[in-house]
């Protein structure tokens, strides 16, 4: 099980640790150490929740004792007596509770590891297992219980020759042209419009304004905000927003539907719809620069057909991202179909970051720019359990079939993959991987890898019905920095605090309950 945290003990200095079975002099290999005789008993306590409990037979106990003892026998230094020459039994008084803090511990390690090669146990968590509370029984096994969350199960149908609808689309020149425009846009410059009339890729200078009853909930003044099919807010989203701006000119009012997040600051607020009143005091276009040869060397090309090229390229990555994610989601719903799976809402809080830390890592693989990834993750947000369910059933499945396929990762793949994502983004290979370490996501590289591997195995495998890129999925979002609501947002990724009853109920069952069990 390899999540589970290994016991940790304190040793006597007086003690001497010794391995199941130690090397011989003359270098031959150890030898395996043999296995503990245990009984498992496992129990379903919830969903993707089981309740294990382990007990090692009294020989192992009793087996392990005696070897320490014999060992501080011969090496231990008791006042009043020659080395090697106290009494057994002095030497079990002594040094008991030394002698069993550290056979306890080697005996849990050990029953730990032969747990996860014998039993079909994949933990989600560090199981709620405390080494301080299990006894060293004077008879008897050693028995020992925890709950972990795990994976659940499912069967895996025919991953193979999977019937798949593929978005396509042929980019135009008037494509070109407004992919063009976004990439350009963070180096443009903002001046007014002639003719005033607001549209798609202009930029509002509004002020925001919304009531419920006699209480105001939003009042923003001289918002920035670009114009596109979609607006999203720290805690909102305004699904149509390009509709309900289209055509407004300054000293207009418009009323904009923004569907509030479960992050929103009041908790009476979460998931509800605020229909909000932007007061445009200015209409603004975008100037984009200049296309020299100096200022295309930003994007180390050297005339503006390398550079429509180079935008084409990043379309199609775009594209194939879109493919990719809409296979994803095809494959999880035809074996769903055959799985009915169930997963409490706490699990969901708590993997809800390594999920959305998943996706960003596979839409910077991809090539999507951080700006769209802040607007996409904005969208993944407004609904953190249900998003994170069904990322987190994407990733079950995945890992399941690499299982299957014995798919792995090594070094020189996690390298090349951070050489690939550098370049993508003109960055230091070498500062990307310092930047991966210090958020913890190389594993979450690692992740990503596998399950692309298995990905692209499934859809070599497809047969492909090809159907045009529907609008939805290229409706960009654009983003500002301000709340619909003030206040401190609630982290949509946090673990949920442990309620006040089960909290006491647990110490108490702590202080009642004997050791071991």
């Amino acid at each position: 099980m390899t999540d589970e945290t290994r016991p940790e003990t304190e040793e006597s200095a007086t003690v001497t640790e010794s391995a199941d079975v130690p090397a011989t002099e003359n270098g031959e290999e150890e030898k395996e150490p043999e296995k503990l005789h245990q009984a498992v008993e496992m129990r379903d306590v919830g969903p993707c929740k089981k309740h294990i409990k382990v007990s090692i037979e009294r020989e192992d106990v009793q087996k392990r004792l005696d070897s320490k003892y014999s060992e501080l026998v011969v090496d231990a230094n008791v006042p009043g007596f020659r080395p090697g020459k106290a009494p057994r039994k002095i030497i079990e008084r002594r040094f008991a509770k030394d002698v069993e803090g550290q056979v306890k511990g080697e005996i849990l390690m050990a029953s730990l590891e032969q747990l996860a090669d014998e039993q079909d146990v994949a933990p989600l968590s560090t199981p709620n297992l405390d080494p301080d509370k299990i006894a060293m029984p004077a008879d008897g096994p050693m028995v020992y219980e925890f709950e972990v969350e795990v994976r659940p199960q499912f069967d895996l149908p025919n991953y193979k020759g999977l019937k798949i609808k593929r978005p396509v689309k042929d980019f135009t020149e008037a494509d070109v042209d407004e992919e063009q425009r976004r990439v350009l846009a963070p180096y443009g410059q903002l001046v007014p419009k002639p003719e005033g009339e607001a549209q798609v890729g202009d930029y509002l200078i509004a002020d925001i304004y919304a009531k419920e009853g006699d209480r105001v909930i939003t009042d923003l003044k001289e918002v920035k905000i670009r114009i596109e099919p979609r607006l999203a807010f720290k805690d909102g989203v305004a699904e149509k927003f390009g509709e309900e701006t289209k055509g407004a000119r300054a000293g207009d009012k418009r009323t904009v539907e923004i569907k509030l997040s479960d992050a929103t600051a009041d908790p009476a607020l979460r998931g509800r719809t605020l229909n909000a009143t932007f007061t445009v005091k200015d209409v603004k276009m975008l100037r984009l620069p200049e296309l020299t040869h100096e200022f295309l060397h930003e994007f180390a090309v050297h005339s503006v057909d390398q550079f429509r090229e180079r935008i084409r390229v990043l379309m199609q990555r775009k594209l194939e991202y879109l493919q990719r994610q809409s296979a994803r989601e095809q494959v999880l719903n035809q074996i769903a179909a055959a799985s009915t799976w169930e997963l409490p809402q706490d699990l969901l809080i708590r993997q809800a970051r390594k999920a959305f830390q998943r996706k960003i890592m596979d839409m910077r693989s991809s090539g999507i720019s951080e700006q769209e990834i802040i607007a996409r993750k904005r969208i993944l947000e407004q609904d953190v359990v249900n998003n994170t369910a069904k990322a987190l059933k994407e990733h079950f499945v995945l890992q399941k079939i690499a299982e299957v396929e014995k798919m792995d990762v090594d070094d020189d793949e996690i390298h090349d993959e951070i050489e690939r994502i550098a370049d993508q983004n003109n960055e230091s290979p070498r500062r990307l991987r310092a930047r991966l370490e210090k958020e913890d996501m190389l594993d979450v590289l690692a992740i990503d890898i596998v399950e692309r591997k298995v990905l692209d195995l499934i859809l070599e495998n497809a047969e492909y019905e090809d159907t045009p890129l529907g609008k939805q999925e290229q409706q960009t979002v654009a983003t500002v920095e301000e709340q619909a609501v003030p206040g401190e947002m609630a982290d949509p990724t946090a673990a949920p605090p442990e309620e006040p009853e089960k909290k006491e109920e647990a110490e108490s069952k702590d202080e009642t309950e004997p050791q071991g069990t």
